[in-house]
């Protein structure tokens, strides 16, 4: 039992109104111009007649995907949730309601026993998910849905990008929730959990019902909490004493499990009803008889003939808890404004429209939540760039939800979807902002959450029984105040990767599990792959590289020993592995870029033009992309930046994890005019779907996730529109792309014979391969054919093979009996002969080849120059291995002859390998030109009069992007 139980109690139909369908436009209609009862204590009473609702993402996070799309195994739909997102936003702003979404942004210690739980069953469903893909390459069942790689900052952004309220919770999700609701006057919370239920919420939606229908209502439930203490006859207090009583974080079900068998609590179906609903009622019963929560101490002495003296404090901690969340609760413990103790980490919002409004940017600065790289010139250029990335963006009309419920009569257009560019979204919560920005403490936690009553939890507690690391000079940051404050402001508003925040305060980090594979030996685990990277990003955010510089210069000056150790700094990594399942925390040590990198005060708050160079460059270094080419708007446009520094990334590990059609297929995809069309999306069907097609997207989106995490470290050198994962990926269109590519002869198929988009495929793949000592990943040969089962796909993406039906597989065959023929006697009689057998005599199957190199049909996955595939291995036909001389038996000797002319006329080319590496060229008037080097002219026109600047690996002129005085310039 749990306080879970409370929430299926309240759904399940014994509890008769306990659950009623609403439509929400229709309620917002009905919400009159009458004001709330004033509060002192409340910062903003409610203004207008809008219907005002708080929610709590992490319950809806599918729901704000846009429901359960049949390939959301695939990396992530982003086109199509922003379409989805734009049209719930429209259809909120008609019905006059206001929301307000609030992502979980704490460390909790006091719940990571929850968060374990919640990671074993997301590992279980990725389990079954990958199963299911290996086995039938078909998309997996909604009942296995798992949150995409990246979906929270994807949510983040896109909603920031339609003018929707955003903040991102501290200390206490649920406290400051709550807390948040009664302090601003919202109508209602849409959520999905039982603690919400305790807490008594003004009004309380399900989440998980949430929908759009075609009749343009805003359905889903409507909890009763009143009619729950109805039927249980219990006041609201009492209601506390009982969720304390289920089992809780605090007062866990284990603790109380002794006193569950006490009072008749059991796991045993009586009378036909289930167990949750029957332990509730009788645990009912037991609260009912207890002291009211007004008089503490005689309510937690008349639980000690229960319960040990230890786990009676806990309850009372328990109790008190619930009790903060309630109404009456929630008043009693505010203070008056003044109190600065009172104010702990109220969530305090913005309306983060801050590209149309200039008011919103002024916030900032006042606030100190602004970065020097937000200057109003950078805005509006990047406001540009982004109509130019969404040029092709096409809207539809008839949208629709797969699963649960659909959307019609929906007349999009680019200008409404990009809601703040045209200022079509009102800045309703403006007020809000300026009033309550500057009156909030950022660094304690949430005024409704009592800080006594969270403890930290023993068995994950940060004193592990792992020992620390070795080291001989473990330094303990000081962080600048300037910068703290800076950190807690974005964090709040959602405008930075939370991470960042946890890392500058505790020095601690929870990384979750992801769509991998855990028993995959093709690359190693995917936070393993990154662990670099966030290295680097610690270095930056704790100043390393300045705190070494520090020590040297002491040890100069003989303040210090010559042999004193330089400083180290640590962060401990909650990561999951079969050797530590979440047990204890690694520690994993800071290592600075090689160079010198300003302080984290300079690269956020510096306005100069070197320290705008220095920021990009830091993010360049993070991601292995300081390079000449990384920057050319001619090779990587703006908005596929971080695309470009990703695949970099990977490309640049010291094993190959990815093949050279792979690599192409990210690029195709992301230069498919298609791209931005979600009604394509919607009707485009996937023939196969790969397991390690399903990897790749989920290693790509977490490197999104990390390369967004190091450009807020970095001082957000890149505008956050010009990060946006819609621009340039899709996870459907990868896979689509990608089992193109398999079968494609080379990559202007691929790119559907547009010689336009191999062109830029080509240049921006010489950007991300600059300097690198190109390695792919082999591509494993193919099984035979009888060794598959037919129906089922080839492993690893590869082609399928067609097996004959009336015949037994080739694979499958015995072994070929003598070409002589023979006779079989029994007893010295002979019972059996045969003839000689040639059809099936030292013939070996070739292996697909899969991919494509230079221009024929070749073997994918090696570097670049000779197949790396053995052609002596390849069998040449039929007969052609047998031994010279003149054959043994009788033969056909004139059929045999024609074959033997047959043979001479025509000229062996197996044997001629170009020992050179091909590469797409096209013929100009000037003759036959590699493709990368072709410019496209803005009025589609192909420029060939000069050569771009070619790559050379090993350049050791080069210093860096920031040591360059100039961008290399494309104009020829």
């Amino acid at each position: 039992m749990g306080v879970h139980d409370l929430q299926v109690y309240l759904e399940s139909p014994s509890l008769e109104g306990g659950a009623v369908s609403v439509d929400l436009l229709k309620i917002a209609r009905n919400v009159t111009q009458r004001q709330q009862p004033h509060n002192t204590n409340r910062k903003i009473r409610p203004i207008g007649n809008k219907l005002k609702l708080i929610v709590d993402a992490e319950n809806c996070l599918d729901r704000l995907y846009g429901g359960y799309f049949s390939d959301w195994a695939c990396g992530g739909q982003w086109n199509r949730m922003i379409q989805f997102q734009s049209l719930l936003t429209r259809a909120i702003e008609r019905g006059n309601i206001e929301l307000a979404v609030v992502f979980n942004g704490t460390i909790e210690s006091c719940r990571m026993n929850e968060w374990i739980a919640e990671q074993a069953n997301n590992r279980q469903k990725v389990g079954m998910v990958l199963k299911h893909i290996n086995t039938k390459a078909t998309p997996p069942p909604k009942v296995w849905w798992t949150p995409p790689t990246c979906l929270r900052s994807a949510l983040r952004m896109a909603l920031r990008h339609l003018g929707v309220t955003v903040m991102c919770t501290m200390d206490d999700h649920h406290q400051e929730v709550i807390a948040y609701c009664r302090e601003y006057g919202f109508h209602g919370l849409l959520a999905d959990d039982a603690e919400y239920a305790a807490f008594d919420p003004p009004r309380y939606f399900s989440s998980e019902n949430l929908k759009l229908t075609y009749k343009g209502s805003l359905e889903t439930k409507e909890y009763m909490v009143n009619e729950l203490t109805k039927s249980l006859q219990l006041t609201q207090e009492q209601l506390c004493v009982m969720a304390a009583l289920m089992g809780n974080f605090l007062l866990t079900e284990s603790d109380l499990q002794d006193f569950h068998k006490k009072i008749g609590i059991t796991n045993v179906i009586r009378d036909n009803v289930s167990p949750p609903e029957c332990n509730v009622k009788t645990l009912a019963d037991f609260v009912r008889k207890l002291p009211p929560p007004s008089n503490m101490d005689a309510l937690v002495g008349a639980i000690l003939s229960y319960l040990d003296e230890n786990r009676a404090s806990k309850f009372r901690q328990s109790v008190q808890y619930y009790l903060n969340g309630t109404a009456s609760g929630f008043l009693k413990y505010c203070a008056p404004p003044s109190t600065p103790k009172e104010k702990k980490g109220h969530s305090n919002v913005q309306n983060n429209n801050e590209i149309s409004h200039k008011e919103n940017d002024n916030d900032l600065e006042v606030l100190g939540a602004g970065f020097a790289s937000e200057t109003t010139e950078q805005e509006e250029e990047t406001l540009h760039n982004y109509k130019l990335a969404t040029v092709n963006l096409v809207m539809s009309s008839d949208y629709t939800l797969d699963q649960n419920g659909t959307i019609g009569n929906s007349h999009s257009d680019p200008s409404h979807f990009n809601g703040l560019l045209n200022g079509s979204i009102p800045n309703t919560n403006q007020n809000i902002a300026s009033t309550s920005g500057t009156r909030v403490n950022l660094l304690v936690s949430s005024s409704s959450s009592n800080t006594s009553s969270v403890p930290s939890s023993p068995k994950h507690s940060a004193q592990s029984s792992r020992p620390a690391v070795v080291s001989q000079n473990l330094v303990t940051p000081t962080i600048s105040p300037d910068v703290l404050r800076t950190a807690s402001l974005r964090h709040q508003k959602g405008l930075m990767a939370s991470m960042i925040l946890h890392v500058l305060s505790t020095q601690e980090v929870r990384l979750p599990c992801l769509m991998e594979d855990e028993g995959n030996r093709e690359f190693p685990p995917i936070h393993d792959i990154y662990q670099p990277l966030r290295q680097r990003v610690y270095a930056v955010l704790f100043n390393l590289h300045h705190l070494r510089y520090v020590h040297t210069k002491k040890k100069e000056s003989g303040e210090l020993p010559e042999n004193s150790p330089q400083p180290e700094i640590v962060v401990k990594e909650w990561i999951y592995s079969r050797s530590n399942p979440y047990q204890y925390p690694e520690h994993v040590k800071a290592e600075p870029l090689p160079w010198a990198v300003p302080t984290l005060q300079r690269l956020w708050f510096g306005p100069a033009l070197d320290d705008k160079r220095r920021r990009m460059r830091a993010l360049l270094s993070c991601l292995n992309s300081d390079t000449p080419l990384i920057l050319n708007t001619g090779y990587v446009p703006q908005h596929m930046l971080i695309m470009a520094c990703v695949l970099r990334y990977i490309m640049s590990q010291d094993k190959p994890i990815m093949r050279r059609h792979e690599l192409d297929a990210f690029l195709c995809q992301a230069f498919n005019v298609d791209l931005m069309n979600p009604q394509y999306l919607q009707e485009l069907t996937l023939t196969v779907v790969t397991s390690r097609g399903v990897q790749l997207a989920a290693l790509f989106m977490q490197g999104v996730e990390m390369a967004l995490l190091a450009n807020d470290a970095c001082g957000a050198p890149l505008p956050w529109l010009m990060c946006c994962p819609w621009l340039y990926f899709d996870g459907k269109l990868f896979h689509h792309t990608l089992n193109r590519s398999t079968h494609s002869k080379n990559i202007l198929e691929v790119c559907e014979n547009h010689i336009e988009r191999v062109v830029k495929v080509e240049r921006m793949r010489k950007a991300i391969l600059e300097g690198l000592d190109v390695k792919f990943a082999k591509v494993p040969l193919a099984p035979f054919a009888g060794m598959m089962r037919q129906g089922l796909p080839p492993p690893q993406g590869l082609p399928t093979m067609p097996l004959p039906s009336n015949r037994i597989p080739a694979g499958m065959r015995p072994r070929p009996i003598s070409s002589r023929g023979g006779q079989l006697q029994v007893a010295g009689v002979v019972v059996g002969s045969w003839g000689a057998n040639y059809g099936y005599q030292n013939m070996r199957q070739q292996a697909p080849i899969v991919g494509y190199q230079g221009r024929g049909r070749g073997v994918m996955g090696g570097p670049p120059g000779p197949s790396n595939f053995n052609q002596q291995n390849i069998a040449r036909g039929r007969g052609q291995q047998r031994k010279p001389g003149p054959p043994t038996f009788p033969v056909n000797k004139r059929n045999n002859a024609n074959k033997k002319r047959n043979n001479t006329n025509k000229p062996n080319n197996r044997n001629q390998t170009s020992q050179e590496h091909h590469t797409l060229t096209v013929k100009t008037e000037s003759g036959d030109i590699p493709a990368d080097e072709i410019i496209i002219n803005n009025d589609g026109t192909v420029s060939t009069s000069g050569k771009t600047e070619d790559c050379i690996k090993g350049n050791s002129d080069h210093k860096g992007q920031g040591d360059a005085p100039n961008l290399v310039n494309t104009s020829h």
